[in-house]
């Protein structure tokens, strides 16, 4: 069972941090929706390695984002985080803006990670494909945006719609918490210099993109897989920007052969 502990990162941040299971390092680095929970999908993972999830400053209960100006900050505060977890050469997951930063960690600190899955990055920029403005994009929208069958999804309980006022209230608080906090990072434009530096990614790469993802377009993979040498891509049909979710068996198979 997932165990949730705080963490202290030099007297600066206090994090709260999901673990469970024992073994070599797996990290996953969460996206814009944060991480209220413990994601089962992760569970797959627990028999053969010590799973750790942060929740990153700025989402939940994690504080200390104060003290971030911008990615690089950002980047530097999770080798910060891993050195206090005890984490040497870990595998990684990044999703959304997690993708982001752990791209930004393989580029700047390219021996820190021993394998790489970004899943629908955030990070490069297309002019004539631009993702989505998830700033300017209201919750109804986002949710269209998000998913490939988005009454599927609500059915599966993938997400929910809050029905109590109470509920509602906190949806909201926490919708505006986050969007602010990725606002710090992303905005105007999600690329913060990696196109620069992501040639330098030495790690064994695995991207995986949900066909229908409407947040981080598909055709981003392509990019992605054309600057980090060596990279393969996976694109998951009848999923959009939650692969791991929607698609979860598929997407659990592909990034549990490229890790082992």
């Amino acid at each position: 069972m997932a165990e949730k502990q705080r963490v202290s990162v030099r007297g600066m941040f206090e994090v709260d941090v999901w673990t469970a299971g024992s073994g070599p390092p797996l990290v996953f680095l969460h996206g814009v929706a944060g991480l209220p929970d413990w994601p089962g999908w992760l569970d797959k993972f627990v028999p053969n390695y010590r799973v750790v999830a942060p929740i990153l400053p700025g989402f939940g209960e994690s504080t200390g984002v104060e003290n971030l100006t911008d990615f690089l900050g950002l980047t530097l505060y999770h080798l910060d985080l891993f050195d206090a977890l005890g984490i040497v050469r870990p595998s990684v997951i990044g999703h959304s803006l997690g993708g982001a930063i752990a791209a930004e960690i393989a580029a700047i600190s390219n021996a820190t990670i021993s394998k790489l899955c970004l899943v629908a990055p955030f990070g490069l920029w297309e002019d004539e494909n631009p993702v989505a403005d998830i700033f300017a994009t209201t919750e109804k929208d986002t949710v269209q945006l998000s998913w490939a069958d988005p009454e599927a999804a609500l059915k599966l309980g993938l997400y929910a719609i809050p029905t109590e006022f109470e509920d509602k209230k906190d949806a909201v608080i926490d919708r505006a918490k986050s969007l602010s906090t990725a606002g710090k990072f992303l905005w105007p434009i999600p690329d913060k210099g990696l196109s620069k530096r992501i040639h330098r990614i030495v790690a064994p790469t695995l991207l995986i993109w949900g066909e229908l993802d409407k947040i981080v377009p598909a055709s981003y993979g392509d990019g992605f897989r054309q600057h980090i040498t060596g990279s393969r891509l996976v694109t998951i049909p009848g999923a959009g920007h939650y692969p791991m979710l929607e698609q979860s068996d598929k997407f659990v198979a592909v990034a549990r052969e490229f890790f082992a």
